[in-house]
């Protein structure tokens, strides 16, 4: 073989060789990636990937459950105040039984008057409570009851055919008993004081009537107002009304 074609020959040679040792090097440094886990590895990262999503339905279920909680808690706690506040209206219109401090009034007929002949007052007169309860609310009265009857902003006392009537219940006999509840102890006292050297005590005594006035008490009891309560030019809101 003649020297040109044993260079031209080696040259072919070379570059053959040169482009497998390229495709080989790029072959070996990027190789083709692919997922050489078996089986039982692939049973294992599923079994990994349910419990994670098991884990994330409980976590919402549990979240659920807090967020119902809440909304209940929520609806009992407007529901609380709702039966709260109709207790306070209940207490304030006079509808239940009241306990606290307070004083005891009597109204009884003056013995020295019956000893010199005068006539003895059998009952007292709506005035004369009238103004007995006006001077009892400006010292501060909370919760007043005549006769084992509750006064409330709506109590009507009367004389019907000469005799004194509170909302239908008829005084008809002395003494009578008048019970007034306040907020504080230290109220009583000082109501107590004042009703000791009050006009009323005067305007009583010309009747021939005596107001005794009790030392304040820590606990004295006011009964509920146990009559029907008649509301006037008050009628309920239809839903969806403005008006």
């Amino acid at each position: 073989m003649d020297k040109p074609k044993l260079n031209i020959s080696f040259t072919l040679i070379a570059t053959v060789v040169g482009f497998m040792i390229a495709i080989q090097f790029q072959t070996v440094k990027k190789p083709v990636e692919r997922d050489t886990r078996d089986i039982w590895q692939l049973r294992e990262a599923l079994l990994k990937e349910k419990e994670l999503q098991s884990e994330l339905l409980s976590e919402i279920r549990s979240n659920e459950i807090k967020l119902s909680a809440y909304e209940s808690k929520r609806k009992q706690s407007k529901g609380q105040v709702l039966k709260e506040t109709l207790q306070e209206l209940k207490t304030e219109a006079g509808l239940t039984e009241v306990s606290g401090p307070g004083i005891t009034l009597q109204i009884e007929p003056v013995i020295e008057s019956v000893q010199l002949g005068t006539p003895v007052t059998k009952d007292v007169s709506p005035e004369l409570l009238k103004r007995l309860l006006n001077e009892i609310n400006m010292y501060d009265a909370k919760y007043v009851a005549i006769d084992g009857q509750r006064i409330i902003n709506s109590t009507v006392i009367r004389d019907i055919n000469g005799e004194t009537k509170i909302d239908g219940h008829t005084i008809r006999s002395l003494p009578v008993e008048i019970k007034v509840g306040v907020n504080e102890l230290n109220t009583a006292e000082k109501l107590s004081n004042r009703m000791k050297v009050s006009k009323a005590r005067d305007e009583f005594f010309t009747e021939n009537l005596r107001l005794n006035v009790s030392a304040p008490n820590q606990t004295i009891t006011i009964p509920a107002y146990d009559n029907s309560i008649r509301i006037k030019y008050m009628e309920p809101v239809k839903e969806g009304s403005n008006s």
